[in-house]
């Protein structure tokens, strides 16, 4: 008998209370995932990441090199080759295997988030119905097939639109062959139509998606009473782990800006455009998708701003208090009655009591500026070559060199 852990059923993971490792998880089980399990690309817990990545490059990007090679003999030389198409080399090469490895690491960081939650009773007792509401919600949303069936719906919509691109060309590239006007579909071509654009769409599109769910969660969680520690060393009141959840979307980011990259490359070197051309594009796109990712702790922002109010003006309260009894004990009455104050724990009650004031005093109610410009880094890092397409590399090195001298 077959004991290979893709022989037992898809195990259902629905029914699990949240403090349960992985109850939370918005990629599993889903419709697709179960698809990956029976065909051996996932366990049971969604792992195998790189053998799905693997598996699902070699299914959008090997098929179009063979039948562009097969089309390369057939209809001669084109203008733009398959591996000169920078775009499709981008997007097929480096944003999907990113998005596909990228969806574990979502999937291992939001279920331990939203489990210390309730572990750390930052959720109130009297909000824990709301809270589970919340969590079912999320996942009902995330395990959906009617969603499923509606984000494959638009990839389709999303494909009727080749025609008219195509139609536009007036070169004859890889995926298309242009003859006396009339513009028509290499096999290349339809392979990208039919398999590749929409698998590369389809996965970016299920990251949207549970992105919106992630934030919808989030929505209700602010909504909710919660116990906010303004003292917490985390500068966020304690929900610091919450947000750490965002260093996982990396290579979500990584990929967006792969995709921007491979686009600009190639209007810049098949159609001569001049990188000033997408100065707004270079801006405006990677800023967007940057806050997109991290706009999300916004909604937090109002309790943490009324947690750290709340926190100077109770620990302001005590600190008068203990000042007011330190200064009448040891600078009001002779050091005779005080008694020694070397090694007395006053004083470094005094210096906790700063400490804590002074932690409260520098809590975060907005994103933290390091995470976001990590993050950031991460989304711009694919468009660091792209002055390569305008200039040599040993030319940029040279520059370079003059400007540091």
């Amino acid at each position: 008998m077959d004991r290979s852990p893709h022989a037992r059923p898809l195990p259902d993971h629905s029914d699990q209370p949240i403090g349960r490792r992985r109850a939370f998880s918005l990629w599993c089980p889903t419709p697709l995932q179960k698809l990956f399990f029976w065909s051996h690309l996932s366990d049971d817990d969604y792992e195998l990441a790189g053998r799905r990545a693997f598996v699902l490059t070699a299914v959008a990007w090997l098929p179009l090199l063979v039948l562009s090679v097969v089309g390369t003999r057939e209809y001669g030389a084109v203008t733009v080759p398959f591996l000169r198409d920078l775009d499709v080399q981008a997007r097929l090469l480096v944003a999907l295997p990113l998005l596909v490895a990228g969806e574990v690491l979502i999937h291992r960081e939001m279920p331990l988030a939203v489990r210390q939650l309730i572990d750390r009773r930052l959720v109130a007792a009297s909000a824990r119905a709301g809270f589970d509401k919340a969590v079912g919600t999320a996942l009902r949303l995330s395990r959906s097939m009617v969603v499923e069936i509606l984000i494959l719906g638009c990839v389709v919509a999303i494909g009727l639109e080749v025609g008219p691109a195509i139609a536009s060309l007036s070169d004859s590239t890889w995926y298309a062959q242009t003859v006396n006007g009339s513009t028509t579909l290499t096999p290349a071509g339809w392979w990208n139509v039919l398999i590749s654009r929409p698998l590369f769409q389809f996965i970016l599109l299920r990251w949207y998606f549970r992105f919106l769910v992630w934030n919808q969660f989030l929505w209700q969680v602010s909504r909710l009473r919660l116990h906010l520690q303004p003292a917490h060393p985390d500068h966020r009141g304690g929900l610091g782990f919450l947000f750490a959840v965002n260093d996982a979307f990396a290579p979500f980011l990584f990929a967006h800006g792969a995709m921007l990259a491979g686009r600009v490359a190639n209007a810049v070197v098949h159609t001569g455009a001049s990188l000033r051309q997408f100065e707004v594009e270079l801006v405006v796109i990677p800023a967007a998708a940057l806050l997109f990712v991290v706009t999300p702790e916004l909604v937090f922002t109002a309790e943490l701003w009324k947690a750290k109010r709340k926190g100077l003006l109770d620990y302001g309260i005590l600190a008068q208090r203990y000042v007011r009894e330190f200064d009448h004990k040891w600078l009001r009455r002779p050091m005779a009655e005080a008694g020694a104050l070397l090694g007395s724990a006053d004083i470094q009650s005094l210096a906790d009591l700063a400490n804590s004031f002074g932690t409260i005093r520098d809590m975060h109610v907005l994103p933290d500026r390091r995470r976001i410009l990590t993050l950031g880094l991460f989304t711009v890092l694919p468009l660091a070559p792209l002055p390569l397409t305008v200039i040599s590399g040993r030319e940029l090195l040279e520059r370079l060199a003059k400007m540091m001298l």
